[in-house]
């Protein structure tokens, strides 16, 4: 097994990239495959610091889940209220209550620490990971 160490720099980044690339095709069980999740981890926990991913805001998240399953904001009435308060919520103009986060979590499978975000200060993945 190869001297594996901390990934600190673009260049400990880029070595460790090639490192597992090398190990792609390690058999199952051996020590190789081993040291491709000791790498794969290390890579994983640089790029989340790294390379933060913002979260999308609440109205960004549902509006999302809308196109993936070509829903119409009439189709949000059972989970929202009315047509007139899908557009409010829809259009930043009023907050999601505590049962709108648990219906679209619920039944559109929305993450609930999405849901419950703020809207004017997206976190990254990493922060909501850690905090």
């Amino acid at each position: 097994m190869a001297h594996i160490t901390p990934i600190r720099t673009d260049a400990d980044h880029k070595a460790a990239l090639a490192g597992m690339d090398a190990l792609m095709d390690a058999q199952a069980g051996s020590p190789e495959i081993d040291e491709l999740s000791v790498l794969a981890d290390l890579v994983e926990s640089y790029e989340a610091r790294r390379f933060p991913i913002d979260l999308p805001t609440p109205v960004e998240a549902i509006r999302f889940r809308m196109e993936q399953a070509g829903l119409e904001p009439r189709d949000l009435k059972l989970y929202i209220g009315n047509l007139g308060r899908v557009e409010e919520v829809l259009s930043g103009k009023r907050p999601l209550t505590l049962a709108m986060i648990r219906a679209l979590h619920k039944h559109l499978g929305i993450p609930a620490e999405v849901l419950i975000g703020d809207a004017t200060s997206p976190r990254t993945l990493h922060e909501a990971e850690v905090g």
